[in-house]
């Protein structure tokens, strides 16, 4: 198998398309192909975005952030002590040799770590639905962003399980994990939202502290049964990873990506009433773009 390419220049997308025939030939027109995507839009990467994406922390500022960060810390210790987790990249022999993180080490990091980080997208959109629903009155684009998030994190999971099966010890450390942080994340919700957003925004930066440590110790030789591993079939589907990336360091990147735009996202959720529009909906992206493309058609006409 041929070494893993370092990333090229490319366009990456992917959505949910499915073409769909229009029978309109009772009203005398012609049959029309079109293509419908589903309402859950993904995010559009180039690799030099890919490539750009830094670890970042906002500041407890208020004591609102402040229990957000405390609760991600002392959930970030349990977390560590399961998977047996360095918190370092090894920078000897001696650190390698003590504790390393090796490729199945780093492997029961990521289950573990995405079985959680798929809760709280589901639960937030479940209750914001809920409430939609009881009110009588529209959500202003968060459920979908919420429930795309929730089913980003899930297909990072089944990647991963991809590459390794779990223990029957890890499955009932998931579900243990699961029932508890999905009941406590729901009742957290239903009291302060905004300190839910501010926790999942915490926790996606120490994903991304993760994959990023990852990846470094993959450059720098440690992770040596992942040089040549090809990315899961399922992944290449999802991402439409380019033939010339598709191996295990492109996954941790294309990952990586997702995890930093969900703390973007969730940290910004975090700073906004709930009842003001979501600047991430299809919709607020659509208006944008046709905003943008609109200034620049008066920028061309007033040349």
């Amino acid at each position: 198998m041929l070494p893993c390419p370092r990333p090229t220049a490319t366009l990456h997308i992917h959505t949910t398309c499915q073409k769909v025939q229009l029978d309109t030939s009772n009203v005398g027109q012609p049959n029309i192909t079109s293509q419908f995507c589903s309402n859950i839009f993904r995010h559009r990467y180039t690799q030099q975005q890919v490539l750009a994406v830094q670890t970042a922390h906002r500041k407890a500022s208020s004591w609102q952030d402040k229990v957000a960060l405390s609760t991600v810390k002392l959930l970030r210790w349990g977390m560590d002590f399961v998977t047996g987790y360095n918190s370092y990249s090894p920078t000897s022999n001696f650190e390698i040799k003590a504790r390393p993180m090796t490729e199945q080490k780093w492997i029961t990091r990521f289950i573990f770590l995405e079985s959680v980080a798929g809760v709280p997208g589901m639960v937030a959109g479940m209750l914001r639905h809920l409430k939609s629903i009881r009110m009588m009155r529209r959500d202003y684009g968060w459920i979908e962003t919420l429930l795309e998030e929730a089913y980003n994190e899930r297909m990072h999971l089944l990647t991963f399980l991809k590459l390794a099966e779990p223990s029957w010890t890890m499955r009932f450390m998931v579900l243990g994990a699961q029932c508890v942080f999905f009941s406590g994340f729901s009742l957290a919700y239903l009291i302060s939202p905004q300190i839910c957003h501010r926790f999942v925004g915490y926790l996606e930066e120490e994903a991304v502290i993760t994959y990023s440590k990852a990846i470094k110790d993959f450059d720098d030789g440690h992770l040596p049964l992942w040089q040549n591993l090809q990315a899961p079939e399922m992944a290449i589907k999802y991402w439409q990873m380019p033939d010339n990336n598709r191996c295990m360091r492109s996954l941790l990147l294309y990952v990586r990506a997702d995890e930093a735009n969900h703390r973007d996202v969730n940290h910004t959720l975090g700073n906004l009433n709930q009842t003001d529009p979501n600047p991430f909906s299809a919709k607020s992206k659509i208006q944008n773009a046709l905003s943008q493309l609109q200034q620049s058609d008066r920028g061309k006409a007033g040349r």
